[in-house]
């Protein structure tokens, strides 16, 4: 039994030593991070190192696969091939590693981030989002929010305790319609590996989700600006290729310890999210969605607040014992933000459903 944790410790110090020998000079290395919010005893019989670890507790769990029922544009979509907010953290997560190996960064980091940085999304999108940004007294944002699921609700309000480097990341990932690449450097992770993750963000949705709005009818390919066209290219590979490789060939270029973008590509990418903003995500036929869901999450919201959250138990629903009163209006709030932003799109619908549509009467 003892010779276990010594091969534990020597195959983590030749990844170690590994990462020293191959990795840039601009990555973040597992022996010198800023280590967990709470530390933890060295386990002498894993072979993981640091992200390693983060990345598994990620994929392992719960929040993590409820993405799989939770809306990325088109609102809990019949389609099985449009995306949901699993496959675009997936994508994400793909676009991201090829660029950081391209790059020699550590790529184990890289994945961590990605896979973790829509953690804190809600039901139904941008759409519940929006919502519980508008009924909290504090506001809401899913990134801050991803922050506080690994932080403290998982694993029973454990928490998953990650690495200094992947929280970073996920709470500097999210840009909204502000600069791509800001020139300041405000807002961007303290490492190249939460960059990379912030630009695969981007090339991944404005791709899949024009991808999606030409699957569900929106657009057309001839429907997109010839401008956008000679740049990125024309078909759902060729774009992602074309930003990849610029993203790759422009900093191995600059060889600064920053990422880059040629001019012309930078152009193209914020048209592009512009259009789909434009021609997709304000598209009416979206937007009478979006506003359903607005309904549903506000409803449930007072709802909740008022009469306590709601459990299913068995093919019943039953408010959860000791959520009928709460200690206070704030704690009740953060309780209500946090339930119902931690729901899928189905089980929002179920739950209201069942408080506010009547069911059929049957007589015996």
């Amino acid at each position: 039994m003892g010779f276990v944790p010594v091969i534990g410790r020597s195959i983590k110090k030749q990844l170690e030593e590994r990462e020293a020998q191959i990795l840039s000079p601009f990555a973040a290395r597992s022996a010198t991070s800023k280590g967990r919010r709470v530390e933890e005893p060295e386990d002498m019989c894993d072979i993981r190192l640091p992200y390693q670890r983060d990345r598994d507790r990620i994929i392992h769990s719960k929040t993590f696969r409820r993405l799989k029922h939770k809306t990325q544009v088109f609102l809990a979509p019949a389609g099985d091939h449009y995306r949901t907010r699993l496959t675009h953290v997936l994508e994400v997560s793909q676009i991201a590693r090829t660029i950081s190996a391209a790059l020699c960064l550590n790529e184990p980091l890289t994945e961590a981030i990605a896979l973790g940085h829509d953690l804190g999304h809600t039901p139904f999108g941008h759409a519940g989002e929006a919502t519980l940004n508008e009924l909290h007294p504090s506001g809401f944002k899913h990134y801050l929010h991803s922050l506080r699921v690994v932080d403290h609700l998982e694993k029973k309000g454990r928490g998953l305790n990650l690495s200094w480097e992947v929280r970073n990341g996920i709470a500097c990932h999210s840009k909204g319609r502000d600069e791509i690449l800001p020139s300041s450097g405000q807002g961007l992770a303290e490492t190249l590996e939460g960059q990379v993750v912030r630009l695969a963000d981007i090339v991944a949705y404005v791709n899949h989700d024009l991808d999606d709005a030409m699957r569900a009818g929106l657009l057309e390919d001839g429907d997109i600006p010839h401008s956008i066209v000679a740049v990125v290219g024309s078909g759902h590979s060729l774009r992602i290729g074309s930003m990849v490789r610029d993203i790759i060939v422009e900093t191995l270029t600059a060889s600064d310890g920053n990422l880059h973008i040629s001019e012309p590509m930078l152009v193209a990418i914020t048209e592009l999210r512009s259009f789909l903003y434009d021609n997709v995500y304000r598209n009416l036929l979206v937007h009478r969605e979006f506003e359903k869901a607005q309904r549903i999450i506000t409803e449930l919201y007072a709802y909740f607040l008022e009469h306590g959250l709601v459990r299913r138990m068995g093919d019943d629903w039953a408010i959860a014992a000791g959520d009928c009163d709460w200690p206070d209006e704030k704690s009740g709030h953060r309780r209500v933000c946090d339930y119902i932003a931690g729901m899928t799109d189905n089980y929002a619908i179920g739950v209201y459903e069942h408080l506010f549509m009547p069911s059929p009467w049957s007589v015996r």
